[in-house]
């Protein structure tokens, strides 16, 4: 909790005080993504958090977080496609026609994490869960109000930000990209940041399956439960570092954090010539 919530702080201070110092062309899938996992460590992990010394989590507390959990999680992977999806095409946030689509797209990640996050909070499918250490979802209906629940959240807002994040970085790892080979562009670390995050929810991905398989609605294994919601975490306190794995960005963090460097701005570049013909 304490990374996450120092850790993307101090990014965000980064990107908005010291943003001439680096070179940050694709920003706003970035802050989306910072903004997100600033959220999920001041609200979700803070919660458990409080639920682990108190005991449980109780009515209205319950359900905001069973909401903002999958509305945090679905803006993540919706930043994350928008970002590699920039990087493959070379579209700057701003400038042009595309930069607007693309900030409708993260814009739209939000909205279907919320519309989802809410459908378990009006139909009381929520309750606490001592393994995920947070309120999550149970389901004591039919086997069909699941499986129609399930499906359509992971098709929207998984599945299908899923293949752009994965296609895109294939390209881009193929050389195919515009800025792919743009090392000094803060979006280099996207990579980075599609293979943790593959990492840290692929847990979370598996107990839905094992739900799915399951016709009698019992909950996937606990030990499964709890390593899927340490992981979520852990993906929250582990991107502001690898932030710093871009150099530019990562002297910049220095910088800011010891005042008596003073932060150098960078040396013009020759990028046209012209002849003027006498």
């Amino acid at each position: 909790m304490l990374l996450g919530v120092l850790g993307n702080s101090l990014v965000l201070i980064v990107k908005i005080v010291c943003k001439y110092h680096f070179q940050c062309v694709h920003w706003l899938p970035l802050v989306s993504l910072t903004i997100s996992d600033l959220s999920c460590s001041v609200v979700i992990i803070s919660g458990s958090l409080l639920a682990m010394l108190t005991g449980g989590q109780i009515s209205p507390w319950c359900e905001v977080v069973s909401l903002f959990k999958f509305t945090f999680m679905t803006s993540s992977i919706g930043s994350i496609a928008v970002l590699c999806v920039q990087r493959l095409m070379g579209i700057g946030s701003t400038g042009s026609c595309w930069s607007v689509i693309m900030a409708l797209a993260c814009f739209i990640s939000w909205v279907f994490g919320v519309v989802f996050g809410i459908v378990p909070v009006v139909y009381d499918w929520i309750k606490y869960d001592s393994a995920e250490m947070l309120c999550a979802v149970f389901w004591e209906s039919v086997y069909s109000d699941m499986l129609v629940y399930i499906l359509c959240a992971f098709s929207i807002c998984i599945f299908l930000p899923f293949l752009l994040m994965l296609l895109c970085s294939l390209l881009s790892s193929a050389g195919y990209g515009k800025n792919c080979n743009n090392s000094a562009d803060l979006s280099s670390v996207a990579p980075l940041l599609v293979a943790f995050y593959l990492l840290c929810y692929t847990p979370f991905a598996v107990s839905e399956l094992i739900l799915l398989g399951r016709l009698d609605l019992s909950p996937s294994p606990e030990w499964l439960r709890t390593v899927s919601s340490v992981m979520a975490y852990l993906d929250c306190g582990l991107n502001p570092i690898l932030y710093c794995t871009n150099q530019d960005f990562r002297q910049a963090l220095f910088a800011l954090l010891w005042t008596n460097r003073k932060l150098s701005l960078p040396e013009p570049e020759l990028t046209r010539m012209a002849k003027l013909d006498m």
